[in-house]
């Protein structure tokens, strides 16, 4: 009997979601045992603490009780898992193609950072905003959808992978926390695939809600 693993998880976590995404695709969701674990910069999570010192999410306790941590790290190992268990890994090329995936997935988790420290400093009180720290996220968030958008036709042609996961989650945490940020103006490619990423069975199970 496989034996299941526990995951640190919250469904408002974009880094967790990927994680979620990457388990359905690889058909191994049902041997994830979720468990809804609050992080907060300020206060370090003390059950958290052991097994992941930073008191960050994504982390994944394995059956023998060692953990691992970083979206990527845990993807990477769900993706060994599943080809050892016969379902062939997907999710990480193999070859030269392995390096623009993992590119495109770096562009991606950039832009999750890059929104993460945006929406931390427009949500401090007026008098606390740094002006330029917020046009620079802007800006920053506009040049890499702009990139994005050139690049769809050619990554949207790809068999499914980390760089698409990234980059959807991405798109989703816009929409969930900048939802008056019109991304999709100016960029239709870019739209219209993550109007196909989320319709995706791993991306509707893991919708992102604010509980």
């Amino acid at each position: 009997m496989a034996q299941r693993m526990k995951l640190h998880w919250s469904p408002r976590s974009p880094f967790v979601r990927k994680v979620m995404i990457a388990a359905h695709e690889l058909g191994l969701a049902d041997r994830i045992e979720t468990v809804r674990t609050v992080v907060r910069l300020g206060a370090p999570n003390p059950v958290l603490l052991p097994d992941n010192p930073l008191s960050k999410i994504p982390t994944l306790v394995l059956a023998d009780g060692s953990a691992l941590f970083d979206s990527l790290t845990i993807i990477e190992y769900l993706d060994d898992l599943a080809g050892k268990d016969g379902h062939g890994a997907r999710l990480f090329p193999e070859g030269a193609a392995r390096w623009p995936a993992l590119t495109r997935h770096a562009l991606g988790n950039g832009l999750l950072d890059l929104l993460i420290l945006w929406r931390n400093e427009r949500d401090k009180p007026e008098a606390a905003r740094t002006a330029e720290w917020l046009e620079s996220f802007a800006v920053k968030a506009a040049a890499t959808l702009d990139r994005l958008e050139r690049d769809t036709p050619a990554f949207a042609a790809l068999p499914f992978d980390i760089g698409h996961i990234a980059t959807g989650c991405a798109l989703s945490y816009l929409d969930f926390r900048f939802p008056d940020l019109p991304w999709r103006e100016g960029r239709p490619a870019l739209a219209d695939w993550h109007a196909g990423f989320a319709a995706r069975p791993s991306a509707l199970a893991t919708a992102v809600i604010d509980d």
